[in-house]
């Protein structure tokens, strides 16, 4: 066994079945504070080919240094866009039918595999300290988690976001 590097890596991945579940795919980072998470979330959304990332709040934008070396500047790549408000963005979602949900730990949350995701979602991703607000959250329709075995409480704001992107495409 062999590890595949350039031109071999690249005709491998070319050579992938789409997602079973193609899904239209958008992220909204409401205050995502830190430039490495928001970098890492860059690369995640373009591993997961999103349709577009939202930035929101006080969640730092390109161009930045930090979130162009971690996201290996896939922020040249993926759609984005800057918002001031959260809440106007998931209303324009919303008008444009998708189907909001909170990655967050709520009273009334859903383990991310117990879902049934319709064809067009928005993941809200919330500032690493506080969360998810309850104005964004009195906009979703769902909040979703993913479950922790260990002795954590949580993942970080970008790992959540592999897990359940992977799962949505691949349910």
């Amino acid at each position: 066994m062999k590890q595949l590097r350039g031109t071999p890596l690249k005709r491998f991945l070319r050579s992938l079945p789409a997602p079973p579940s193609p899904t239209e795919l958008v992220i909204v980072c409401q205050s995502v504070a830190y430039p490495v998470n928001v970098g890492s979330i860059f690369r995640i959304a373009d591993a997961l080919d999103v349709a577009e990332l939202v930035l929101a709040g006080i969640t730092p934008t390109p161009p930045h240094p930090t979130i162009s070396r971690v996201g290996r500047d896939k922020d040249r790549r993926v759609p984005w866009r800057y918002v001031e408000r959260p809440e106007a963005a998931l209303e324009s979602l919303r008008a444009q039918g998708f189907w909001i949900a909170a990655l967050e730990i709520t009273d009334r949350c859903q383990p991310c595999y117990a879902v049934d995701y319709p064809q067009r979602v928005a993941l809200v991703l919330g500032n690493e300290d506080h969360g998810v607000t309850r104005a964004c959250l009195g906009l979703c329709d769902a909040a979703i988690f993913v479950p922790m075995y260990g002795k954590g409480k949580s993942l970080n704001v970008h790992v959540s976001l592999a897990v359940v992107g992977y799962h949505l495409l691949h349910r």
